[in-house]
């Protein structure tokens, strides 16, 4: 099949995709959008949004209209890294065997990752890395596709371990989710107070997943877009001569070099979902918040004046 009409049936099926989704979730259109193009990337994404904003919800039925197998890890203070990964036991026959943890799944939804200390956070972010896990001196592949979808909270940060900056950029998006509108309200609670419940119907297979992701990194970008992307990210570091006053101003700290090269793999997928056959500088606006909100870091006065990592990304644009 064409590299053509692969992008026209990915437009398609993108569409039958959503249209799935939304049988469950009401609303949280952008969440839904980046969620599924962080999965035809081969990106990781971190939820961030207050309890009861259906961030489980989401992870579950994007996992079962994608036809992927799916794993829920609640993280909590006292979780160790062999309950994720797995552990070696002795068999009856006294030879070591490996179980494997929740870990060997394709969805992963870390639920609540803030709660868990550093070394069980690392041990999932070396998974999230290289696709694979060490477990006793032995190397175990993950099965492909594998995406881990972590949220958070950002209320309570009683009892919690921050997710520390070098840990964070190995997300390719930072989701926000916000409170629905009156309309969208109103239709969440008439559709959860019943007794009918919608059946999601699975439209892709793990083999397609993987197609797609090959297909969205053979998307050719012109150099114009490319440097756009670059230009940014190298505009959000305070000590660069690209810098905006608002930047020196408001930021400690700019984006690295993965943030560019995540801004063109999701202007790709933001592209080709829209039936475009490479992206333009548009497609990279369209996906830079949610790609440099969690890699850039505000300093005191940002904080003391209220001025949000959102507001400074918009300026840039």
């Amino acid at each position: 099949m064409s590299d053509v009409k692969a992008v026209k049936d990915l437009v398609d099926k993108y569409n039958a995709l959503k249209t799935e989704i939304g049988k469950v979730i009401i609303g949280q259109h952008e969440a839904v959008n980046f969620t599924l193009l962080s999965i035809f990337c081969g990106g990781h994404s971190l939820l961030v949004g207050v309890p009861g904003l259906a961030k489980t919800l989401l992870v579950n039925t994007v996992s079962d209209a994608l036809g992927l197998h799916f794993k829920r890890i609640q993280f909590t203070p006292d979780l160790m890294p062999s309950d994720i990964l797995g552990s070696e036991i002795l068999d009856e026959n006294r030879h070591f065997k490996f179980i494997k943890g929740p870990l060997f799944s394709n969805i992963i939804l870390a639920d609540e990752i803030n709660r868990t200390p550093p070394k069980t956070q690392a041990a999932l972010l070396e998974a999230m890395q290289e696709r694979s896990v060490t477990v006793s001196g032995n190397h175990y592949k993950l099965d492909l596709p594998f995406f881990v979808l972590a949220t958070q909270n950002p209320i309570e940060q009683e009892g919690t371990y921050p997710l520390p900056e070098a840990q964070l950029d190995r997300f390719m998006f930072s989701i926000y989710l916000e409170y629905p509108s009156f309309k969208e309200e109103v239709a969440v609670v008439k559709s959860t107070t019943g007794n009918k419940s919608a059946t999601i119907n699975p439209l892709f297979s793990a083999e397609e997943i993987v197609e797609i992701q090959k297909l969205i990194r053979k998307i050719p970008v012109a150099d114009n877009v490319i440097e756009y992307a670059v230009g940014l990210v190298g505009k959000t570091r305070p000590k660069s001569k690209e810098a905006t006053d608002l930047v020196k101003s408001y930021l400690d700290w700019g984006a690295g070099p993965r943030a560019s090269q995540n801004l063109i793999l999701a202007a790709k997928a933001h592209a080709a979902v829209n039936g475009k056959f490479s992206p333009d500088i548009e497609n990279v606006k369209a996906v830079a918040i949610p790609i440099l909100s969690h890699r850039i870091v505000k300093n005191y006065k940002a904080e003391a004046e209220g001025i949000t990592v959102a507001d400074i990304i918009k300026s840039l644009l």
